[in-house]
């Protein structure tokens, strides 16, 4: 599926099948998970992006090919591709560890060539390895939804009271790590909507409600995974002293204005930006300990854009996947 402008929409199209460079590997795509920041590209919130595009960076795959100086991965073998697809290794943020705001950063599925195709190149040095414990379309959601919300949960902190607001592929897999870690989760959705606040307390939300409710006790932290600013100041009003307010998204609305007092005695707001390969590996022994079970709906490549439009509109529970093979 292809993107031609920004805004735009998808479109079916035959293409190449891509030759990969040096140490890249050429993949068959099996399955790639339908993200929020899919739709944030589609609907041209993101700039700079390439086009025409590929979107998708949830890759489930098998290795089809080695490029040149390409052998840490066997043809066969399985493989993930998350968001980040490459990084200079040489600048200040990349010397430091932090890879994840490197200034010359590559991404899959918005300035590379992502997984709504069957067939793919990635760097060899940013896929994955999966384990074996998920099938093809549970395991996507772990490479963005999962990986990025990881590095949410760890910048969040290590406070028992958590709050999620917005209920969706993110939260749903933070949900289950965050109960196995003996956190209390709170979590808060769009106005009215019982059928996710239920969903949430059976994943061990221990209590869901609608995002301008008060908990029945002061968060210790929270994570907006929802890209409405008026949340960052909602989760402050309801946090204790010294809580974390992170957003989890790469694109959010306007943070509006508010009074000082909601910020004192050492409260404070986060962003988190993209993920490094450690958050990734992090993520993938967190949700093996866990027993994290992704909760999918599963379309054909075909349905993507009808894909996105239902994520858009609030009408997707857990996790969208499309099956490509």
């Amino acid at each position: 599926m292809i993107l031609d402008s920004s805004p735009g929409s998808l479109r079916p199209a035959e293409v190449e099948i891509p030759e990969p460079a040096r140490g890249q590997v050429l993949l068959r795509v099996l399955t790639c998970g339908v993200c929020r920041t899919d739709l944030h590209i589609v609907d041209g919130e993101l700039k700079q992006l390439k086009l025409p595009l590929v979107p998708g960076h949830q890759i489930v795959a098998t290795v089809e090919a080695n490029g040149p100086d390409a052998g840490r991965f066997e043809p066969g073998e399985r493989v993930g591709v998350p968001w980040l697809g490459w990084t200079c290794g040489e600048c200040e943020y990349c010397l430091s560890g932090r890879e994840n705001l490197c200034e010359r950063a590559l991404f899959t599925g918005y300035t590379l060539d992502g997984g709504y195709a069957e067939f793919a190149v990635a760097d060899q040095n940013y896929c994955f390895r999966l384990p074996d414990a998920l099938g093809n379309t549970e395991i996507a959601p772990l490479l963005c939804a999962g990986m990025i919300g990881y590095r949410a949960l760890r910048i969040a902190g290590d406070g028992e009271r958590l709050g999620f607001y917005g209920f969706g592929s993110s939260a749903h897999i933070l949900c289950q790590i965050a109960v196995a870690q003996g956190r209390r989760v709170f979590a808060f959705t769009r106005p009215g909507d019982s059928s996710t606040q239920e969903f949430a307390r059976g994943l061990g939300a221990e209590w869901a409600g609608d995002s301008g409710d008060t908990p029945p006790e002061p968060l210790d932290a929270a994570i907006v995974f929802a890209p409405v600013g008026s949340l960052m100041v909602d989760a402050l009003r309801v946090s204790a002293r010294g809580a974390r307010v992170v957003s989890a998204g790469i694109h959010m609305s306007d943070i509006p204005a508010f009074p000082y007092e909601l910020l004192w005695e050492e409260r404070s707001l986060h962003s988190v930006a993209n993920l490094t390969r450690e958050d990734g590996d992090g993520l993938l022994a967190a949700a093996a300990g866990a027993g994290v079970r992704t909760h999918v709906s599963v379309r054909p490549l075909v349905e993507a854009q009808e894909a996105l439009d239902d994520l858009r509109e609030g009408r997707v529970e857990g996790s969208l996947v499309l099956r490509v093979a």
